[in-house]
């Protein structure tokens, strides 16, 4: 089996990554998109020994944990289409680079803001490696059957850094100081470099015109203001407090500047024609309904198991291991369901099966029934990676591989809108079904009711506060309202997942696995063994 290869450089010397096996190509990528994925989630445990260390204010400490994902998010746009403009390769090393030195800093920092200093600059690096790792993975893998297995190995990975996140900081903390949780990135990044530019190809979108400047970085600000405005929400805050409403306009008033600025160009930075094309589109909303769903229930989810059937969060994070198991076996089987079955009835019973399962978790009540939520979270896991494996392919195989980079980012992009929306909007579906059910508990007294309404924890505080009778009658209140609440937003869940489960009716019936003429003559490397018809005659 050939490996990949690219043009050859003038000179006649042979460029890097020229001659590269793809699937070794893929595991450099894996091995990025890893990194990446656990270091948005080994902070979290992390929390209690930082604030222990370096005692930020409770602003700042919100800056810790949500600097790096609302950086990384806006930055998307800016770095997947520059990739497209000065290469692909360049643009994943420079971010390797950057994620190094920045978690030196980070693991290194000895006052709050150094920390989200650090931490800001790893979420500039993340987001230069995630739309690199997949606009070069289109590009080595242009039969669409085996790019359809080299996404879902990529997506299976992503699952797996998401859930080592929390597991290996806790491993870390138990044996070292919280900046060891930062430190493991280094080594992995001085072996990633020399790695990637010895075996990575260089690839690049189409040059005509200059790069629009401006408007990467309107894209960069708007997107900055929705997420922060989003994330806002998410916490509580009203949608007509001053900060939450100026990031929210200032972000959508961007925004929009940017998309008309894009139209009116004759050389747009993103091609906003591919969102005419309804498998592309329709792509794109089905990563935010899905991650929309996925974000909040597992949000509500941690604090089910805990608060309400008081697990340790050990027992947590086991429980909840299920759901990741099956999303990584779902990442791994979607290239043969998806020859199967097609994108369309793929992505659409993915929906529908994942509608199933949160229907299914309304039945839990305050006692614990471990063989329904085993059951629920499987079928949860494999349902939303089924969509998101779907939708990612079909998302990245309708884009043309000139815009690969542009497209990659807009699908990241919608991943993390997606999950800040489903954190705002299911959050606000519970809080309203909770706190009615607490605001007359018999011999608890107003005030201490209207405080137990902001949460099930603090309910649980104000309780121990208060013991004795009031306390146990308040405890009682609050735990069965919790379960209300999640049951309201279970059904809500699935009323949306169901809603994605029509929206992906407009998907291709079945897949398309010829390579593009274009894109066979712009020097793509074309598989040798195992690729299509088309691949095979261009051999």
């Amino acid at each position: 089996m050939s490996g990949t290869t690219t043009a050859a450089a003038p000179s006649g010397r042979r460029p890097p990554g020229a001659g590269a096996n793809r699937w070794v190509v893929l595991v450099v990528l894996c091995v990025s998109l890893l990194l990446v994925a656990v270091d948005a989630t080994v902070l979290h445990v992390a929390v209690p020994a930082v604030t222990e260390d370096l005692k930020p204010g409770a602003i700042e400490l919100l800056w810790i944990v949500d600097i790096y994902p609302l950086v990384c998010a806006s930055l998307l746009i800016l770095f997947g289409t520059l990739g497209d403009r000065v290469g692909r390769r360049r643009v994943l090393l420079l971010g390797y680079g950057l994620f190094g030195v920045a978690s030196a800093i980070a693991a290194l920092a000895d006052t709050p803001n150094v920390l989200i200093a650090a931490r800001a600059l790893l979420g500039v690096g993340g987001a230069m490696i995630m739309p690199a790792t997949l606009s070069i993975l289109r590009q080595v893998f242009p039969d669409r059957r085996e790019r359809a297995l080299a996404i879902g190995i990529w997506s299976a990975v992503a699952a797996v850094g998401a859930a080592c996140g929390p597991l290996l900081g806790g491993f870390l903390l138990e044996h070292f100081w919280w900046g060891s949780v930062f430190l493991i990135n280094i080594p992995l990044m001085l072996v990633s470099l020399p790695v990637g530019r010895w075996l990575l190809p260089e690839s690049t979108g189409a040059r005509n015109g200059p790069w629009d400047v401006v408007g990467a970085l309107m894209a960069a600000g708007g997107l900055f203001g929705l997420v922060l405005g989003v994330k806002r929400l998410g916490s509580g805050e009203s949608p007509f407090g001053a900060t939450t409403l100026l990031a929210l306009l200032v972000g959508g008033g961007l925004l929009v500047s940017f998309v008309r600025r894009q139209r009116r160009r004759r050389y747009p930075l993103v091609d906003l024609a591919m969102f005419t094309r309804p498998a592309f589109s329709t792509s794109v909303g089905c990563i935010v309904l899905a991650m929309l769903a996925l974000v909040g229930l597992e949000l509500i989810a941690a604090q089910y198991l805990q608060l309400v059937l008081g697990l340790s969060p050990l027992e947590t994070g086991l429980r909840l291991l299920p759901l990741t198991i099956a999303a990584m076996a779902a990442g791994l089987a979607g290239s043969r369901m998806l020859q199967r079955f097609g994108p369309r009835a793929m992505v659409a019973s993915g929906f529908a099966l994942t509608a199933l399962a949160v229907a299914a978790l309304t039945a839990m009540g305050t006692d614990d029934n471990a063989p329904l939520l085993l059951t629920g979270f499987v079928l949860l896991g494999f349902g939303l990676e089924t969509t998101l494996f779907g939708a990612y392919e079909s998302m990245l195989s309708e884009a043309p591989q000139t815009q690969a980079g542009g497209a990659a980012a807009i699908g990241e992009t919608s991943y993390q809108l997606g999950a800040g929306i489903g954190i705002a909007l299911l959050g606000s579906v519970m809080n309203a079904a909770y706190a009615p059910g607490l605001s007359s508990v018999r011999g608890v007294p107003a005030a201490d009711s209207a405080a137990a309404g902001h949460s099930l924890g603090e309910a649980y505080d104000v309780a121990d506060r208060l013991g004795g009778a009031q306390g146990e009658a308040l405890r009682v209140a609050a735990r069965d309202s919790f379960v209300h609440g999640l049951h309201v937003t279970l059904l809500v869940s699935a009323g949306l997942l169901l809603l994605g489960a029509l929206a992906a009716l407009r998907l291709p019936r079945g897949m398309e696995c010829g390579v593009p003429a274009g894109e066979a003559e712009a020097g793509i490397p074309v598989p040798r063994e195992g690729a299509g018809v088309a691949a095979k005659s261009l051999r």
